[in-house]
């Protein structure tokens, strides 16, 4: 840890020379991202923890690292608690801590590049209540004491033609440049990468696991867009397809450009969701009109079109093949002790790598053995890495970046033999998947309203999971996406024809093991006349539940017969692209339960 000592040592002399007795490590960009490109990996630097959630906060004689239930172990393992306090975020937040521990009268930073205006009024008033100053930083103190801190990349941008976006990117600025009109807003400003990347159909590398390109965006009522970008990054074919009505800029132009728009008196819409502080003021005080509201893209984005929902399916059908090898391989190897976490996520890949149009995983594969399994987003590396081992359960939870489609899946497999407690929690969550996939709701319904579902057969039983049921996923962008959720005090952004979303209940026994069903599904109108427009789910996943951990005993006729329709499915869909050693291993797999006579 001696070199994340010297690191707070050296970040600490440079607070010192700007007059500040602390700084605040968000860990995001300036796009707001939830995954970052490496030179934006401040917290890890500082710190050395690598979750994909959480921040921190250095004072000149203490600091701090405040991650979620999710990380409580990974933080533990990763960050010296000699240099860092660690505390649930929930438990201790952040801003408390900073009121508590900070001298009254003194200043603490923050970038307003890495956060929003939200959280500023949030932090602001909290300090004052304090008497403590909040001081928007010029240049991030980290960045100028990261003497190895990496380049951005300069990957060159690639076109996502119509073939697979199903609609042009001249449609896309016509219809928001009418909501502007609408608002009467003269332009939009939108930063976040994927919502970037959607409106002009371009895709990037600048990202693991996420197919962006670091840009910001205007958009015009009168159909014009300037794109942010390093000249570097656009292609001769990037730019033929963005065509005239497209300005591409330096991405270092942006803060004047908004600032210019202010000295015109522009009516400008910004979204405090997703536009960081630095926006904002800039935009204010310049003169800018500014008109709040949700940035144009994200609902569009949301909701496929036909082209992307046909697109998401072929992917997931290539994926599920993908998969049923991997699976078809653990059922022999696992059980003569040669696999372990990191071999089966580097098999996995292998045979993702051997279908169509693959491009990347679309996140760190989690890949949990035993009592890693009950840790929701366990990442393995060699320190932690752990072997299969018998009478233990398996999950793995991963994906893939298709160009027709983003793929997210979680399947647990037993090692051996279940004990009759896993079998019940594993069938529990397995009955709480069915009845969400199965349930129908009148349009207009909020995901948060369908949450109860997916955990009511745990309720029964006094169990719970400690996550949400059902993110959003993109179409080949982001596999966390919004504003779509299904989950406990969730948006009341109502579910659309054509969101996709994840079905993931879970159960997880700290310390023992852990269980998760995931399949994403895709929201459709139900067929027919019927008093109310009524919604339903069209499954998308295709790979094999474990039957060695169902207990059909547990199960309705009706859960019976949804999973075997849906194994019999898989076995249509998925079938005809497995290699002969996975196919008789399949027929097997998706074999219909039945009850024992």
């Amino acid at each position: 840890m001696a070199p994340h000592a010297d690191r707070l040592k050296a970040l600490r002399a440079e607070l010192k020379s700007r007059d500040l007795a602390g700084f605040i490590i968000p860990l995001t960009d300036e796009h707001m991202s939830e995954y970052v490109g490496a030179y934006a990996q401040r917290l890890a630097w500082v710190t050395n923890f690598t979750g994909s959630a959480g921040n921190g906060v250095v004072l000149l004689d203490k600091a701090a690292v405040f991650v979620d239930g999710r990380y409580t172990v990974q933080v533990a393992e990763q960050v010296d608690d000699a240099l860092f306090e660690r505390h649930h975020f929930m438990e201790y937040p952040l801003l408390k801590w900073i009121t508590d521990h900070a001298p009254k009268g003194s200043k603490v930073g923050y970038d307003p590049e890495l956060a929003t205006v939200a959280w500023e009024e949030t932090a602001r008033a909290a300090f004052d209540a304090a008497g403590i100053g909040l001081v928007a930083v010029e240049g991030n103190p980290i960045d100028a004491v990261w003497t190895e801190q990496p380049e951005e990349p300069l990957a060159p941008a690639a076109v996502q033609t119509d073939e697979y976006a199903g609609q042009s990117v001249q449609e896309k600025r016509a219809a928001i440049a009418a909501e502007l009109k609408e608002k009467g807003a003269d332009a939009a400003v939108v930063t976040m990468l994927d919502s970037v990347a959607w409106a002009f159909n371009i895709r990037g590398t600048d990202v693991d696991n996420t197919p962006v390109t670091h840009a910001f965006a205007l958009l015009g009522a009168d159909e014009q867009a300037t794109l942010f970008i390093n000249s570097a990054k656009v292609t001769d074919e990037v730019r033929t397809h963005l065509g005239n009505h497209v300005r591409v800029e330096p991405r270092e132009a942006f803060y004047d450009t908004l600032a210019g728009l202010g000295a015109e008196g522009k009516t400008v819409l910004v979204d405090r969701a997703t536009n960081n502080a630095k926006v904002f003021k800039t935009l204010r005080d310049a003169g800018a009109k500014l008109v709040e509201g949700a940035d144009p893209c994200i609902i569009r984005k949301a909701v496929k079109n036909t082209t992307e929902q046909q697109g998401s399916r072929d992917a997931h059908i290539r994926d599920g093949a993908a998969i049923s090898e991997f699976l078809c391989w653990l059922s022999s190897e696992a059980p003569k002790g040669t696999v372990d976490e990191l071999k089966a996520v580097d098999t996995l890949w292998q045979f993702r790598q051997k279908r169509a149009m693959l491009k990347d995983t679309s996140f760190d594969t989690i890949s949990g053995a035993g009592p890693h399994a009950a840790l929701p987003h366990y990442r393995v590396t060699e320190e932690s890495n752990r072997p299969l081992k018998m009478d233990e359960i398996y999950l793995v939870d991963s994906g893939g970046q298709y160009l027709d489609g983003t793929t997210d899946i979680t399947r647990t497999i037993i090692v051996g033999t279940p004990s009759a407690e896993m079998k019940d929690r594993f069938t529990r969550v397995l009955k709480g998947h069915i009845g969400l996939s199965t349930t129908r709701f009148p349009k207009g319904t909020p995901g948060m309203a369908l949450d109860t579902i997916a955990r009511a057969p745990l309720w029964q039983a006094g169990l719970d999971y400690d996550h949400g049921t059902g993110h959003g996923v993109g179409a080949y962008l982001a596999v966390h996406e919004g504003p779509q959720r299904i989950a406990k005090g969730a948006s009341d952004v109502p579910l659309q024809e054509g969101m996709i979303l994840s079905n993931e209940p879970g159960y997880y026994k700290a310390g023992a093991y852990g269980i998760r069903i995931e399949n994403l599904v895709l929201v459709k109108k139900v067929p027919g006349e019927h008093e109310r427009e009524m919604f339903e789910f069209e499954n998308l996943t295709w790979a094999p539940i474990d039957r060695n951990l169902i207990d059909v005993d547990l199960m309705t006729d009706a859960e019976l017969d949804w999973l075997n329709a849906y194994h019999a499915e898989v076995l249509a869909k998925v079938g005809p692209l497995v290699d002969d050693i996975t196919k008789p291993w399949l027929e097997a797999a998706t074999a219909p339960l039945t009850r024992a006579a």
